[in-house]
């Protein structure tokens, strides 16, 4: 089954931006693009009935698909205005998506995303990957030089997903990938004789991480030996060093775990300095 690239549009600018990038990514993958609009009917708009609403808002939607149309001939769009709840219609529609595509307003690079309660809960709940694009993303970003930069962390099987999800874009795309992998010192009370062997076969820490991100990237190097790979491997938090070369960019990708927790499911921290902070689109890939 090919599953579309969804966008979730609401009119804003943001999701204008987020549109027009998912459409720009559906035609390099050669994939159907689905725009979805989920909105609730207003009870204080007392002139309007309940279809006159439902009208403004396809008007609205079909408008928006009909500008990408215009920029992308060749791609084949279908558009689903579903009125319901809309954390849940998103998450249904990312579901059967290879992607689900949002927009999320911009305060600079500085402050970088105002993350909205939706879209919070969205990547949160969502089975598949969930891209935030800033208002105002063009497509020179996505120009020779940027690269897609993806976090990798623990063992080869702990970020294969969010592995996988780098290098197709950057195949896509004619890109090369940087794999960062963030290390700091262990407790003491970490240390056992194995981790310790580990170590020593290795010649120390460092060594023992650099080994470690090569390792997990190896498989994916095999799968696209065209997209160029660069490794770094820095001491730091996984958040402060995926932000320091956030400025070389066209993509951030980060993991997180899809595991529910007692308080609900939650997206990571590392995700949430990612997509509050980091001055590119962010795409944020679920995993066990």
């Amino acid at each position: 089954m090919t599953r579309p690239i969804t966008a979730g549009v609401d009119g804003t600018e943001e999701s204008r931006a987020a549109l027009d990038w998912a459409a720009r990514e559906a035609v390099r993958r050669g994939l159907p693009l689905r725009v979805v609009h989920a909105w609730r009917y207003a009870e204080s708009l007392a002139t309007a009935d309940r279809n006159t609403q439902q009208g403004w808002v396809s008007e609205g939607v079909r408008e928006a698909v009909r500008v990408v149309s215009e920029r992308h001939p060749e791609l084949e769009v279908s558009v689903d205005v579903v009125e319901g709840e809309p954390v849940h219609a998103l998450a249904r529609a990312a579901s059967g998506a290879e992607m689900l595509v949002l927009g999320s307003r911009g305060h600079g690079p500085v402050l970088g995303f105002l993350l909205g309660s939706v879209g919070r809960q969205v990547i949160a709940e969502a089975a598949r990957p969930v891209v935030l694009v800033r208002a105002g993303d063009q497509p020179a970003t996505e120009a020779a030089g940027r690269d897609v930069v993806v976090g990798q962390h623990g063992g080869p099987e702990d970020s294969a997903a969010t592995l996988r999800f780098a290098f197709e874009t950057a195949a896509a795309r004619g890109a090369a990938v940087l794999a960062v992998r963030a290390w700091t010192l262990p407790p003491v009370f970490a240390y056992s004789p194995g981790s310790l062997k580990l170590l020593d076969d290795a010649g120390g820490l460092e060594p023992y991480e650099k080994q470690a991100l090569t390792e997990a990237l190896r498989p994916w190097r095999e799968r696209c030996p065209d997209v160029p790979v660069a490794e770094h491997v820095e001491m730091g938090s996984a958040g402060q060093v995926l932000l320091s070369v956030a400025g070389r960019a066209q993509l951030m990708v980060v993991g997180r775990r899809a595991h529910r927790t007692a308080v609900g499911a939650r997206i990571g921290s590392v995700a949430h300095g990612m997509l509050h902070h980091a001055d590119c689109p962010v795409a944020v890939v679920p995993h066990e």
